[in-house]
């Protein structure tokens, strides 16, 4: 069984924020592999499927991203879920839009759902860091950039390709491939031009 965790802001106002990528890639998981109709368990909204013959458990904590860590724990240990089949998608402004990286463990780097679920779950769980870049304008205000819709442009273009990339190539994260889901995304959704 594998548990992928979206974080994210629970509401209308926050659903097209850049801080809320990671619910968006769990919506897309849901959506294309016909997962079960989202509920509410706990704290966390959950929904079910399957990938293949392996049961998966999607999760949206509800309890906005500072809080992100115990409904995450709470839903691993109920299903015995070891952390090493915990995969966590977030946005990470220190990559460049458009890009992905996985890895296992690792600090937070500043990130206060991380932070949270670091304390909760401890580090041996899978980051998957979708990069949401950083303003060109300096000195930059991280809290408003994150919490900042993605454009128009972004959201017909970039946004939509890499989502659709990371789904098409999901599997290959259950099976802790991890070099080969990074090589198939990049080709699939090459990161957007700066210029």
């Amino acid at each position: 069984m594998r548990l992928f965790a979206g974080l994210g802001n629970p509401g209308a106002a926050y659903a097209t924020n850049r801080h809320n990528v990671g619910f968006m890639a769990v919506d897309r998981i849901a959506n294309r592999y016909g997962f079960s109709p989202w509920k509410k368990k706990g704290s966390s909204l959950i929904s079910e499927g399957r990938l293949g013959s392996r049961k998966i458990i999607l999760t949206k904590p509800q309890s906005f991203m500072n809080k992100s860590g115990l409904p995450i724990a709470d839903i691993a240990r109920f299903h015995k879920i070891d952390p090493n089949n915990v995969f966590v998608f977030h946005d990470e402004l220190d990559l460049a839009a458009g890009k992905v990286r996985v890895k296992v463990g690792g600090g937070h780097g500043g990130h206060n759902g991380l932070r949270d679920i670091d304390r909760h779950l401890g580090l041996a769980y899978w980051r998957v860091r979708i990069g949401i870049g950083r303003p060109s304008d300096e000195p930059m205000d991280v809290k408003a950039w994150v919490l900042a819709d993605f454009s128009r442009d972004e959201q017909a273009g970039w946004v939509p390709s890499l989502l659709d990339a990371i789904t098409d190539e999901i599997n290959r994260l259950c099976q802790h491939d991890e070099s080969g889901f990074m090589s198939r995304v990049a080709h699939l959704a090459p990161t957007p031009s700066t210029e």
